[in-house]
């Protein structure tokens, strides 16, 4: 059984202090993102299937959210953010159900890829907050940014996208990444505006790659072209968010450095600055760092001048 089902609770700019649940094995996926922060995806699915029963989601996030409120941190959501795609799991809508006696508000968050399967749209349906990713509306700007499984057609995600939102009767948002040279021209933007202003979207988050991506050499746009894509959605009626800003390094602690560096670090790749704040606020050193990297269970990545730690996938499946 994966014993890092919960982690956190991690910065978040939209959620405030979420607290993680990865249920989802690595890297069981729809797409393969060109700046996917948790690395490539070596086999694409789309078919859900259970993975962890929800009484052990539920008992490892009880305890996790018990272990965190003792030490006297707080908790804002309980989030689906896991390892690959949360509609993979079959059991995600009674996991939901399951979690709800703890008395706090659950987010998903969603390539949105499933969608156009009714019974992934019920099990969503079940969450208080979902965000729906939208990179493109554009399939050949959709396929080079996504990379999706072969059998997956945008129309039909665009279609069940569009009957979730009509549904749906929680908090939803979009989210886009934003990356230089593939969606950021104003025709794409434009176009994404316009789909999403049909839908029930509450909000659009444009975002850029903050982490290690998948693909060397991916990267966000210019600010200049950030403030275009900005001005254009707004315009279109939209509510419109950036998330161009590093989130923090105000992660929290439970008592074990190791699993907290493995079970954050799987998921939300470490800066070193972040690193550094959880070693402090474990009262350890970097000495714990340097032997979880000379066990080969975490590894260093460089991205726009900032160094990232990260778990070996390997270590973790």
């Amino acid at each position: 059984m994966n014993m890092d089902i919960a982690f956190g609770p991690v910065p978040s700019r939209r959620l405030g202090r979420s607290l993680g649940i990865n249920n989802i094995p690595p890297k069981h996926c729809s797409y393969a993102c060109v700046y996917c922060q948790v690395g490539p995806t070596p086999d694409q699915e789309i078919t859900p299937q259970p993975f962890y029963p929800p009484e052990e989601i539920l008992r490892q996030v009880r305890g996790r959210l018990e272990a965190v409120r003792a030490r006297g941190e707080g908790v804002d959501y309980l989030t689906f953010v896991p390892d690959g795609e949360p509609t993979l799991d079959s059991r995600l809508g009674e996991s939901i159900d399951a979690l709800r006696e703890l008395g706090l508000p659950i987010a998903v968050i969603s390539n949105a890829s499933l969608l156009w399967y009714p019974e992934v749209r019920v099990a969503l349906a079940r969450a208080d907050w979902v965000s729906v990713k939208i990179d493109s509306v554009i399939p050949r700007v959709w396929d080079r940014i996504n990379r999706p499984h072969g059998v997956l057609r945008l129309a039909d995600i665009l279609s069940g996208i569009q009957r979730f939102t009509a549904e749906f009767r929680g908090r939803l948002v979009s989210e886009t990444m934003l990356i230089e040279g593939l969606n950021d021209a104003a025709e794409d933007i434009a176009a994404l505006g316009r789909f999403i202003a049909s839908t029930c979207i509450g909000r659009a988050y444009l975002a850029i790659p903050h982490r290690p991506p998948a693909v060397a050499g991916v990267r966000g746009p210019d600010e200049s072209v950030i403030l275009a894509a900005f001005r254009t959605l707004a315009g279109q009626g939209l509510e419109v968010e950036l998330l161009t800003a590093y989130e923090g390094d105000v992660f929290a602690y439970a008592g074990d450095l190791r699993a907290e560096i493995l079970a954050i670090s799987a998921v939300h790749p470490l800066r070193t600055s972040a690193i550094r704040a959880l070693v402090e606020k474990a009262g350890g050193s970097m000495a714990a760092v340097d032997a979880l990297l000379a066990a080969g269970e975490l590894h260093r990545l460089e991205h726009e001048g900032e160094t990232f730690y990260m778990r070996r996938l390997s270590h973790h499946a």
